[in-house]
């Protein structure tokens, strides 16, 4: 299952990672960058909505695409706000909780895996709601202009990335809660 639609469609938004990035080295005006950047998160983002349900429409899923997915993500929104760092644009703080929340969870559902506890560390709507706030803040962030006229794009993608950071925070207990028995049984 390496080579579906909806697992290629996964590997698109690790393709994307060093356009999204090259796209602010290549000597173009600063707002023609961030609109093509911001266009191309949200083409690549929109991409993790549409594998899941072809995969699901297609009977396509499989073990490699449930782990394939979840990286992508976390490829695409690292590697965006360390950019958005570079850029002078958000808070290197926002980046480390989000990027080292990613890191931890990982670790812990590893482990879980490994011990056999899966179940308690499935993903939940407060992560999913966590990911869907910093996939709209990012490309305010990366647009970092004025929209309609009043909206001012940089002010609203931080509004949105620290409350995605909260929600990072809020997560990351909430699975550490749930897998806390399972540790704990196997603490000595």
């Amino acid at each position: 299952m390496f080579f579906t639609v909806p697992t290629l469609l996964t590997w698109t938004r690790i393709v994307a990672i060093p356009l999204i990035v090259g796209v602010f080295y290549l000597q173009w005006q600063p707002a023609t960058a961030n609109l093509v950047a911001t266009v191309m998160f949200i083409v690549f983002a929109w991409t993790d909505w549409l594998d899941g349900y072809l995969a699901r429409k297609l009977n396509q899923t499989s073990s490699f695409g449930a782990f394939l997915d979840p990286v992508a993500d976390k490829f695409l929104v690292c590697a965006s706000l360390l950019v958005l760092v570079h850029l002078q644009r958000t808070d290197v703080f926002v980046a480390l909780i989000i990027i080292g929340r990613e890191i931890a969870i990982s670790a812990l559902r590893e482990w879980m895996a490994k011990i056999g506890a899966s179940k308690s560390v499935a993903v939940h709507m407060l992560g999913k709601l966590k990911t869907t706030v910093q996939m709209v803040a990012i490309p305010f962030l990366l647009y970092d202009g004025t929209v309609l006229g009043s909206i001012d794009t940089r002010w609203w993608g931080n509004v949105l990335i620290w409350v995605a950071a909260v929600l990072t925070v809020w997560s990351m207990v909430y699975y550490l809660q749930k897998a806390l028995p399972e540790i704990r049984a196997r603490v000595k």
